[in-house]
């Protein structure tokens, strides 16, 4: 099955897909308003509840307490899926428009820095600017939109 595809059918069945069309196109690095990215936002939701349910699936069964040979093994293969479905959702993202940032994390370029989303926000609730990180996250005052380019 093509990415766009699976892109495409995970999206909430409560979108209408027009409008998804219009939302955004796949693989196309691109500016986002805040409505138009808190459109999309549902769609990067439900993408990051599915891996990181896998994600916790896959830790739950590492052997953290054995030392045998056959553990140690199984677990290095665990550890090789987990990071498989990592670089999935990763790429998910990049696809988007987006950029992934850590886990669970991804920035949305604004044109003038960057939204900043971490699951499991509903919503677009911070930016910040081009040079500063995840610790320059600020929360966005919907009255300043247009001032800061987030409209």
């Amino acid at each position: 099955m093509q990415l766009h595809q699976v892109l495409l059918e995970s999206i909430p069945k409560v979108l209408d897909m027009k409008l998804v069309e219009k939302i955004f196109e796949i693989n196309v690095k691109k500016k986002f308003s805040f409505s138009e990215l808190n459109r999309l936002i549902p769609l990067v939701l439900k993408l990051t509840d599915a891996a990181q349910l896998e994600v916790n699936h896959l830790l739950s069964r590492i052997d953290s307490k054995s030392k045998l040979r056959n553990s140690l093994e199984k677990n290095q293969e665990l550890e090789y899926q987990i990071n498989g479905i990592i670089d999935r959702w990763e790429s998910k993202i990049e696809k988007l428009g987006g950029y992934p940032k850590g886990l669970w994390l991804a920035d949305f370029d604004s044109g003038e820095g960057f939204y900043c989303w971490k699951f499991p926000e509903p919503e677009i609730q911070f930016y910040h600017g081009y040079q500063d990180g995840f610790s320059g996250r600020k929360p966005i005052n919907h009255h300043s939109l247009p001032i800061i380019g987030l409209s």
